[in-house]
């Protein structure tokens, strides 16, 4: 048995979250792929992985091996990388994803990060949703709105915010504002497919109390320019990170709902792959990000809480 390449795709499943994508990322069979699994577990006399046809998970002994598997294959990458000039000077692909809400404080980062480090390749996208395990391993650098309950994650808190509850003017001509979280139940309230809390509203009240009401409308979409547009028509109420709705809620093309209530605050994360240390030019972008995020929660912190 070839144990390197036994603990490589070990590795790899793990962080792919299946067998499937492992062998596409390694460029190997998926029977390979299986096969070099079940010959480390073999050799090992445990389950390391428990196999369902859909997914497959790591056995509590499993969980122990790939933390100290996956450290190993981190250092060696390491040492690779301390006799490469990249270190030096960045280079090759940088694989950055993003939640579609933030690509407004993203986008000016990634366009200063390519203009001062050319001889990287930056493969920039653009989501509606990341699962935490794509978004972690089939990519370097994963910028979302909320964090995921994912432990083989580092995560990179960059900013904090809140939602705010608005709607059109228009909407409020035909429809009485909402006094408390209950009188949700009498209005239309547009619903984002991927919300965080599902079909939930929360909001705490003046004592810190936790609020969760049902809501349900006739508009349920994942694209936040949808939401945007319903909502200014006046179709109905939306609860939307306030940094969504900065210049409209000023300008008075929406207005904010239930001022006695806030909502819970939430974190922009940067997620990455456990590593002990990051490469150059993800570190990079990550130091960019954090100082640019700094500027940004200080316009954030200037909002009104709600």
């Amino acid at each position: 048995m070839d144990r390197m390449a036994s603990l490589t795709a070990f590795v790899r499943v793990v962080e792919s979250g299946g067998f499937t994508a492992a062998a596409r990322r390694l460029d190997l069979s998926i029977t390979t792929i299986s096969n070099h699994v079940q010959a480390l577990e073999d050799s090992l006399g445990v389950r390391l992985l428990n196999r369902t046809t859909r997914r497959v998970n790591l056995t509590e002994i499993g969980r122990e091996y790939y933390e100290r598997c996956s450290q190993i294959l981190q250092e060696l990458a390491e040492a690779d990388e301390i006799t490469s000039a990249s270190q030096v000077t960045p280079r090759g692909r940088l694989r950055l994803r993003c939640h579609q809400a933030l690509d407004r404080f993203i986008a000016p980062v990634a366009a200063r990060f390519s203009g001062a480090y050319p001889d990287v390749s930056l493969d920039f996208q653009i989501d509606d949703v990341i699962d935490p395990v794509r978004g972690g391993e089939e990519f370097d650098l994963s910028i979302m709105p909320a964090s995921p309950p994912d432990s083989t994650l580092v995560r990179r808190t960059l900013a904090k915010w809140r939602f705010v509850l608005c709607c059109a003017p228009a909407y409020l001509e035909t429809h009485p504002a909402p006094l408390s979280p209950a009188d949700l139940a009498d209005h239309n309230c547009l619903i984002y497919a991927y919300a965080i809390f599902g079909n939930e509203f929360r909001f705490v009240d003046s004592a810190g109390h936790v609020m969760s009401m049902r809501v349900s409308g006739n508009l349920v979409t994942a694209s936040i320019s949808v939401m945007r547009a319903a909502a200014t028509a006046g179709l109905g109420l939306w609860l939307c990170p306030e940094f969504l709705v900065a210049g409209m809620l000023a300008s008075g093309e929406l207005v904010p709902l239930l001022p006695n209530y806030r909502t819970e605050e939430l974190e922009i994360v940067a997620l990455y792959p456990h590593r002990r240390q990051l490469s150059t030019k993800v570190r990079l972008l990550l130091d960019m990000l954090v100082e640019h995020f700094a500027h940004e929660q200080r316009w954030l912190d200037a909002l009104p809480i709600r």
